[in-house]
């Protein structure tokens, strides 16, 4: 049985991973869990035993199957929190990522059965993140960032692509949330911002760090 630090490092692994499209080295792993990269190696060195990733040299470290499986399930287990705790405690999206961070260490497979069914088996988080299935599989949809939008098009935004506490807070005071309707109406020359209508309601100007971190469903026309 994997360690809670041990279980960190296969997530942290398995998410640079998914983002780079490519392995993780030594210093994206120590940035993403905010360590030292002398302290990632020599947890690498004592992971390497348990085959949960196997390394390239000169490129770094793939998840094996294994390593797959418990980082899905680790993600899992986060995001089923974060929704119990948004949908049934009556936090805010901007609250329920630390606390998840410890909830998902929580070893009872029975629990997360349990959880699931409870919950009504949600397909994605309170930030639009999916959630895997039992089975490790993740329920996808089409969506692009707010940014990507030209003048006129509307869209509906189901997700964001960082969670940090800081930017949910600058939604927050704008009252955007999942399922807030938007329409680009300009996009401003000199810093790339957004002139948007919220809600058919509302006008804003977004930065361009905003709009690149909001996903959007586009609207049919």
């Amino acid at each position: 049985m994997a360690s809670e630090t041990e279980e960190n490092y296969i997530k942290a692994i398995f998410k640079i991973t998914e983002k780079n499209q490519g392995a993780a080295n030594t210093n994206a792993i120590a940035a993403h869990l905010s360590t030292s990269p002398a302290s990632v190696t020599d947890m690498l060195k004592r992971l390497s035993s348990k085959d949960y990733f196997h390394y390239e040299k000169y490129k770094g470290v793939y998840l094996t199957s294994k390593g797959i499986e418990m980082a899905t399930q680790l993600i899992r287990k986060h995001r089923l929190w974060e929704v119990f705790l948004v949908d049934k405690l009556g936090f805010s999206w901007d609250q329920v990522h630390d606390i998840a961070e410890q909830l998902e260490h929580v070893d009872s497979d029975e629990l997360i059965i349990k959880l699931d069914s409870y919950l009504g088996h949600p397909k994605y988080d309170p930030h639009g993140d999916p959630i895997p299935n039992a089975e490790g599989k993740f329920t996808l949809r089409n969506q692009v960032t707010l940014q990507s939008l030209e003048k006129n098009e509307k869209g509906t935004v189901v997700g964001v692509r960082e969670n940090d506490t800081p930017f949910l807070q600058y939604l927050n005071h704008f009252n955007i949330k999942l399922g807030t309707k938007m329409q680009v109406l300009s996009q401003i020359d000199y810093d790339h911002s957004m002139k948007v209508l919220v809600d058919d309601a509302v006008e804003l100007v977004l930065s361009h760090k905003a709009c690149s971190n909001l996903f959007i469903k586009k609207t049919t026309l």
